[in-house]
């Protein structure tokens, strides 16, 4: 009997484990490379957050992670027999694997990027914030979503895809590339790409993303293409992002105040803003992070 929690429950253990375990080695040489000897220094600053980020990674994975895959299944189901799907099957078929794949991953950014504006505004940002309290942000911050930001985040992005008809490979190819170049982007690296940080999302344009400066707010938004941020409007990357990162709202610091806080009352203030919350989503100038 108690093979039946114990069986599933295990499963997603190694799984939370791998998926850090797995991509540990390529992050601790690059920042071997590029840190040298301020690496211990690093490392001793983001122990705690780094802590923060793997609880609520290892809590997803046991109470969240298979609750959205038995709604990624539902929505796959329904949108398929609803007819709501507006790219037919033969269509990708006709193409070569390897651009179906790219344009999946393309449409997945440009999705998540208007979908990352709205968490923005006062109604979803209480559970993004989250992921902005991180003040030592490392790779491992990608780890670091609210189970409602997960669940915004999978309704969202898997509907619009679904509904464009990508064959299973591309959702997987959007899946994989989208995670792992989510997690270099967090990472702590200095890298502009140049002129090529127009085209692809750098971490230093991402790390202005979550920096407490208030010209960087409401700023880089796209994950993999920093093209959707410069068509329309909210690029900037001024240089190497060396500003003081996180929120200035009070929140817990351990895992049960982060999860907590946004079912609390007051995390909510902003919606009685004057710019209301339609206004608020293309707003430049103010931020809820102040």
């Amino acid at each position: 009997m108690l093979e039946v929690v114990i069986d599933p429950l295990s499963a997603a253990l190694l799984g939370a484990f791998k998926a850090v375990v797995v991509p540990l080695p390529f992050f601790v040489l690059l920042a071997i490379i590029l840190k040298g000897r301020s690496l211990f220094p690093d490392l001793k600053r983001a122990i705690g957050e780094s802590r923060i980020n793997l609880l609520i990674h290892f809590t997803d994975a046991i109470l969240v992670a298979p609750i959205l895959v038995g709604l990624s299944v539902v929505m796959e189901q329904s949108i398929g027999s609803t007819g709501l799907v507006l790219v037919p099957s033969t269509f990708w078929a006709g193409l070569h694997p390897a651009v179906v794949a790219f344009a999946a991953v393309f449409v997945g950014d440009f999705i998540s990027y208007w979908r990352h504006r709205l968490e923005h505004t006062p109604l979803l940002w209480p559970s993004h914030a989250i992921h902005h309290s991180d003040t030592e942000m490392t790779w491992l911050a990608i780890f670091r979503f609210h189970p409602i930001n997960r669940f915004t985040t999978t309704i969202t992005d898997y509907a619009f895809l679904l509904m464009m008809g990508f064959p299973p490979y591309a959702l997987l190819a959007n899946s994989i590339i989208r995670h792992y170049y989510g997690a270099l982007i967090h990472a702590d690296l200095p890298w502009t790409y140049g002129p090529l940080g127009h085209v692809f999302v750098s971490p230093a344009m991402h790390r202005w993303h979550h920096a407490m400066d208030p010209k960087a707010y409401n700023t880089n938004y796209a994950t993999v293409f920093s093209l959707f941020d410069t068509l329309f409007g909210t690029f900037r990357v001024p240089g190497k992002c060396d500003v003081p990162l996180g929120v200035a709202e009070k929140m817990g610091t351990g895992l049960v105040g982060q999860l907590a806080h946004p079912f609390k009352a007051t995390s909510y203030r902003y919606l009685f803003r004057r710019t209301g919350l339609l206004g608020s989503i293309f707003s430049r100038t103010r931020s809820l992070r102040q």
